[in-house]
């Protein structure tokens, strides 16, 4: 893999603003291994959520041309970069990041709530594959983002992302507390009806996860194995992580 530029392409004023960096991961990118880069900020407050520390929106640990220098060096022995977070849409310069990784011949990835339908549109031509987060039935999204309306924005996200060329794989993180066996089938049936073809369940981790009363709660046995074989009947492919 080499560059297509005389000179590598850098970022100015446009810069992300990077929380943190993965030099090499084989599961954040599906077969492929990556860059991951996580964005800071998200205006979500999802109580499971094991990143916390990338919620507010400051200046990160990591500066962008540490992450100029690892995708350069990494040219020919890494496939992808992939963009996380916090929330990677909500950062005005993921768009020109992104282009970049492709002038350096990356494969894109980038994991999104799908909180920021527009700046995502604005991204869609310099990506190969999402991972969007579907935190819940669409009816029961502000009980689990702590936030009101945050469905309309998912919703207006993975229509963009279902009407695109882009590679979709939908996941969502389930606990107990949170998500009972109906609700988990109803979001699953949802998203198969709505054209999903690749789903993951991904079971709650505690750890990052600041909620006591939820790290508590065991997960044996969930969310079962009758209703995982009806919700796999409905995906080309379908997983269930538990780690």
């Amino acid at each position: 893999m080499t560059s297509c530029l005389a000179d590598p392409p850098t970022l100015a004023s446009t810069a992300p603003q990077v929380g943190g960096l993965i030099p090499y991961s084989s599961v954040d990118y599906p077969g492929e291994l990556a860059i991951v880069v996580f964005i800071q900020g998200c205006p979500w407050r999802c109580g499971y959520c094991h990143n916390p520390h990338l919620q507010p929106r400051h200046e990160g640990n990591t500066g962008w041309q540490e992450v100029e220098n690892l995708m350069q060096r990494r040219q020919g022995l890494i496939d992808a970069v992939v963009f996380s977070g916090g929330e990677p849409t909500l950062d005005p310069g993921l768009p020109a990041a992104l282009r970049m990784a492709k002038q350096l011949g990356y494969k894109t990835g980038l994991h999104s709530g799908g909180i920021y339908p527009d700046r995502l549109r604005q991204a869609l031509p310099w990506l190969d594959w999402v991972g969007m987060d579907i935190k819940a039935p669409f009816d029961r999204y502000d009980a689990i983002t702590g936030r009101p309306r945050s469905a309309t924005s998912a919703r207006a996200s993975l229509e963009l992302l279902l009407n695109s060329n882009v590679t979709l794989e939908c996941r969502s993180t389930i606990h107990p507390a949170l998500h009972t066996p109906d609700e988990i089938w109803r979001m699953a049936s949802t998203l198969a009806s709505q054209g999903v073809r690749h789903y993951a369940l991904q079971l709650f981790r505690p750890d990052g996860c600041r909620d006591d009363a939820l790290n508590a709660v065991p997960l044996a046995n969930y969310p079962g194995v009758k209703l995982t074989a009806r919700i796999e009947a409905l995906f080309d492919t379908f997983s269930l992580r538990r780690g």
